[in-house]
């Protein structure tokens, strides 16, 4: 009942500030603006979910032996979804450290859930886990090293920070009682607010199986062709504003259990004449009843197999849930020293993260 309250009496507030100009000197529709106002906002109660959360906290890292400290707010994201019918509804997000996220709508084009239409700006479905959200991942770093190159992330200059999303259309559905679910993926492959910078699109496609209880198969592939935005150590052979063939293809796993959750992947991709590839195993083990985990990643991945540019890296660490969604953990994380084609680049990396998640969820009981 508070939370029904809240959210209409936030969404009354919204509309009086839009409609009060309009009011003024108008005291005979006064009662028929009041009525029309309070039906707007017993409509959008009953038909928009409210999410948002918050993660920040304290680093400490030692690399080419050099330390710094600091605390910082990684992620103050929020978005609402408008359930407008039972097939429509539409999806906007905002993150208030950053930039837009997300904005799409959605439309399922068939009685059951074989196929849905998806237009807009979201997370593009390469690999197994850049769709996830972050307040799923058990690493405060988030992504393994091969998701975040090849995905679009940010550790790849010739994309750019992308957010691992980008602008364009999508078809999805599963079938036999969710065991089989695809998705088929056309963008820009330019990231997220921005124009493509060639004429050619990006087809990502993605299936995944659930054969029994806990476990889900994934494997996805890319098609394209990037456009640099940027010179890249990782590519030399790629200039700016260079278009060049950017193909990927990834197979992993996801386990979950009462004793273990655990996912793993095997990641390859082509940017031009350059390959990578690597493969990381994350998983966590819940201590009894204590809404305690250990969790634990390690993660290989090289950049480019022609000049060996390959890094290691390892997490061991502690999270504890101390409401719903909400947890504090504490990490180590290891990366190894960098060498291309035996060159020194630099040195190993060792940091000491920390982290608060803070997630809220208002959903109507309509829409659950």
């Amino acid at each position: 009942m508070k939370k029904t309250f809240l959210i209409r009496a936030t969404l009354a507030v919204v509309l009086a500030a839009f409609s009060s100009t309009a009011a003024m000197g108008q005291s005979e529709s006064d009662s028929t603006a009041t009525k029309t106002k309070n039906k707007v906002v017993d409509y959008l109660a009953d038909h928009i979910q409210v999410h948002g959360y918050a993660q920040g906290g304290y680093n400490y890292t030692r690399k080419d032996g050099k330390n710094t400290n600091t605390f910082e707010l990684k992620r103050t994201l929020f978005w609402v979804n408008a359930q407008f019918t039972d097939r429509w509804s539409f999806l906007f997000m905002h993150d208030f450290s950053s930039v837009v996220q997300e904005y799409y709508t959605d439309f399922r084009a068939t009685r059951n859930k074989t196929l849905t239409i998806r237009l807009g700006q979201f997370k593009n479905g390469l690999s197994l886990e850049n769709p996830l959200s972050p307040t799923s991942m058990e690493a405060i770093d988030v992504y393994s090293e091969g998701v975040t190159f090849l995905t679009g992330c940010g550790s790849d200059p010739l994309l750019g920070v992308q957010y691992g999303r980008d602008l364009g259309l999508s078809l999805f559905g599963e079938t036999n009682n969710g065991k089989f679910r695809y998705e088929i993926d056309v963008m820009n492959g330019q990231g997220i607010n921005r124009k493509d910078g060639n004429r050619a699109k990006d087809v990502i496609g993605r299936i995944e199986y659930r054969p029994v209880k806990g476990l889900n198969l994934v494997a996805t592939g890319q098609i394209g062709r990037g456009h640099a935005i940027a010179p890249s150590l990782y590519n030399p052979g790629i200039q700016l504003n260079q278009n060049y063939k950017r193909d990927r293809v990834t197979v992993g796993f996801d386990y979950k259990s009462k004793a273990i959750n655990i996912h793993g992947e095997y990641l390859e991709g082509w940017d031009g004449d350059v390959s990578s590839r690597g493969a990381y195993i994350t998983g966590n083990v819940p201590l009894g009843k204590s809404k305690c985990d250990i969790v634990g990643s390690y993660d290989y991945f090289n950049f480019n197999t022609d000049l060996n540019m390959d890094q290691h890296k390892a997490i061991i660490g502690l999270q504890y849930w101390f409401f719903h969604k909400c947890r504090l953990q504490v990490q180590y994380v290891y990366k190894s020293a960098y060498t291309a084609n035996g060159a020194f680049i630099h040195d190993s990396n060792h940091a000491v993260m920390c982290q608060m998640q803070i997630r809220l969820d208002y959903m109507n009981r309509k829409l659950q």
